[in-house]
C-alpha cells in the first residue's frame, strides 16, 4: 500500500494501521468490475496490480479473470497478507503477491496485457506513471487506474490546500484524460467512484481501528497525531466531497 495522502508520519507505521483494514483508500469490488468492464477480458494473460495493498481489487481481478495476475506493494505486510488469502483460496497457481516498487518494476517490456493500480499512481506521478508503465503493455493492451481528482473548477480553499500538498498534481478529470492521451493511450472509459466508496468502504471501518490503534501505542504522540490526521480527512471529506474525489481511468495503448 502506498498512499500519498497520508504525509509526514513513518512508512511503518502507516501500513500498521493500514494492513488491519479490508481496504486501504476508497473503493469496492463493484467499481473494479465496472472498470473490468471495459477490458477485451479474452485478450488478457498477464495482468500486474501495482500499489496492491491487501489486494481487494486483487481478488476480484482473480475471480472474473483466468489470467496470471502479479500483486505488488511497498510493503511486506500487506504482501504476507494478500499471498496468504491466495492460498486460502487456492490461487497460488496464478496469483502472486511481491514486494516491490511501481517505479522500478520487474517486468519485460510489453509483458503485460493489463496494468491494474487503484489509489496509488499519485504516489509515482499521474503522468509519469502512465509513461512509465505503458513500456510494460503489449500494444493493444490495457491500464486502470483511480486517481484522486477535481469535480469542480474551483473549490473552497482549505481543500484545495489539503489536496495540493497531499498530491500536488492534483487536477480535473478532463486534464487527466488529456495527460492519458498524451503519454500515448486512447481513452477508453472515466467514471467516478460514488460516495459510498468512501464513507462506507473507507472511512467508517477506520474509526474502530483507530480507537484500537491508539490504544495499541498509547502515549505515542505520533500516533495521536496521525489518528487526528485521519480523522480530519474524513471530516473534510464530509463537508467538501462535491469537490473532489476519486476517478477511475481506462485507457488502451496505442
Amino acid at each position: 500500500m502506498e498512499d500519498a495522502r497520508v504525509q509526514g508520519f513513518e512508512f511503518s507505521l502507516i501500513n500498521e494501521y493500514f494492513t488491519e483494514l479490508e481496504r486501504q483508500g476508497p473503493g469496492s469490488a463493484e467499481e473494479t468490475l465496472r472498470a473490468l468492464s471495459f477490458v477485451d477480458l479474452p485478450s488478457l494473460t498477464r495482468i500486474a496490480d501495482l500499489g496492491c495493498g491487501t489486494g481487494a481489487q486483487t481478488m476480484v481481478l482473480a475471480q472474473y479473470t483466468d489470467a496470471s495476475i502479479t500483486a505488488l506493494d511497498l510493503y511486506a505486510g500487506s504482501i504476507d497478507k494478500l499471498n496468504s488469502e491466495v492460498a486460502k483460496r487456492c490461487l497460488q497457481n496464478r496469483v502472486k503477491g511481491i514486494v516491490g516498487s511501481m517505479g522500478e518494476l520487474p517486468f519485460e517490456d510489453e509483458e503485460l496485457d493489463l496494468i491494474w493500480s487503484e489509489g496509488a499512481i499519485s504516489n509515482i506521478g499521474f503522468e509519469k506513471g502512465l509513461r512509465y508503465w505503458r513500456r510494460f503493455l503489449r500494444k493493444g493492451g490495457y491500464v486502470a487506474v483511480t486517481y484522486e481528482s477535481w469535480f469542480t473548477e474551483e473549490r473552497p480553499a482549505e481543500i484545495e490546500k489539503w489536496w495540493m500538498d497531499a498530491v500536488p498534481e492534483i487536477s480535473t478529470i478532463a486534464r487527466n484524460v488529456s495527460l492519458m492521451q498524451k503519454a500515448g493511450y486512447v481513452p477508453v472509459a472515466t467514471f467516478t467512484l460514488p460516495e459510498s466508496c468512501w464513507t462506507d468502504n473507507y472511512f467508517a471501518p477506520q474509526e474502530a481501528r483507530r480507537e484500537e490503534f491508539l490504544q495499541q501505542h498509547a502515549g505515542e504522540k505520533a500516533v495521536e497525531d496521525m489518528m487526528s490526521f485521519m480523522k480530519r480527512e474524513a471530516d473534510l471529506y464530509e463537508r467538501h466531497k462535491e469537490h473532489y474525489g476519486y476517478a477511475f481511468y481506462i485507457g488502451k495503448k496505442l
